[in-house]
């Protein structure tokens, strides 16, 4: 009997010294595999973050780019002066009707300037005029009058002088003379205003047939490469766009010349004729006096 149990308790210990054996194989390939799905997983999560960083890298070097290249199209323009920038887009806007353009806005200011010189030597102080002429009247009569027109400046003391000089004639007389020889210093106020009055009409007009000119040479293009791209219909709509432009600045600025002009003529008329009715009540009344 005791053979028996203690065969039991051999049988019994090698039977658990095996399943510990087993156990222990399987613990270790459990945590064999453990450790590889780990290491795995924190590889993928490295991979992950490598091409987060990648591509955090690369959106950096885009913006880097975009502005630098940015900073580099602003730095031209910046360098260049007002009148270079003006000169290139000149060029780029091709020479034909730019420079018919260029010759509008030249003659035009030559005209403004002539006739701002003009008007401004033309304006007389009416008031003090008529002081002058009255006194004169009064101490010497019409010659001394005529004597103070022909040393003042100015359409409105010439057409006194010729209504003094028909002061003989009777007051219709003179009246009709001031009449007649305002409308001459009129015409001559108002020389030249109509050729401001076409180029301000033709600079936009050349401009606009620039513009359809540049836009039949972008569907040229356009025919001869089969395509529509940007880079095909570029140049052809920016030689349009420049044209009419330059054409509308130049008939803005000669536009502000012309109502600059037509409003002086209109001041110094007004002027005329106020100052004429005067000079003929003055007239009366010293024909009235010496009677």
């Amino acid at each position: 009997m005791k053979k028996v149990f203690a065969l039991l308790a051999v049988t019994g210990m090698l039977t658990f010294g095996t399943f510990n054996s087993v156990y222990a194989q399987d613990a270790e390939a459990v945590t064999e595999e453990t450790m590889e799905v780990d290491s795995a997983a924190e590889a993928q999560a490295l991979a992950i973050e490598a091409e987060a960083a990648k591509k955090a890298l690369e959106e950096e070097k885009m913006a880097s780019d975009l502005a630098a290249a940015k900073s580099a199209a602003v730095a031209p323009l910046e360098d260049e002066s007002f009148t270079q920038v003006i000169k290139q887009k000149f060029i780029e806007g091709g020479p034909g009707f730019m420079g018919i353009v260029l010759v509008c806005l030249i003659l035009g200011l030559a005209i403004v300037i002539e006739r701002i010189i003009y008007l401004n030597m033309a304006t007389t102080n009416t008031d003090k005029l008529l002081t002058n002429i009255e006194s004169a009247l009064n101490s010497g009569g019409v010659d001394a009058a005529k004597e103070v027109c022909r040393d003042t400046k100015g359409p409105v003391a010439s057409i006194f002088y010729q209504g003094l000089e028909r002061s003989h004639e009777g007051v219709d007389m003179v009246e009709k003379s001031i009449v007649s020889y305002g409308g001459v210093q009129m015409g001559l106020l108002e020389k030249g205003i109509s050729w401001i009055s076409l180029f301000i009409a033709l600079a936009p007009m050349l401009g606009f047939m620039g513009t359809v000119i540049g836009m039949i040479g972008a569907f040229d293009a356009i025919a001869e490469a089969g395509d529509i791209s940007p880079q095909v219909v570029a140049v052809g709509i920016k030689v349009a766009l420049l044209t009419t432009v330059f054409g509308l600045i130049v008939a803005i600025i000669l536009q502000i010349f012309f109502n600059y002009i037509v409003a002086k003529v209109d001041s110094i008329v007004n002027d005329m004729e106020n100052a004429s009715i005067s000079l003929i009540d003055m007239l009366i009344k010293n024909e009235i006096t010496n009677k």
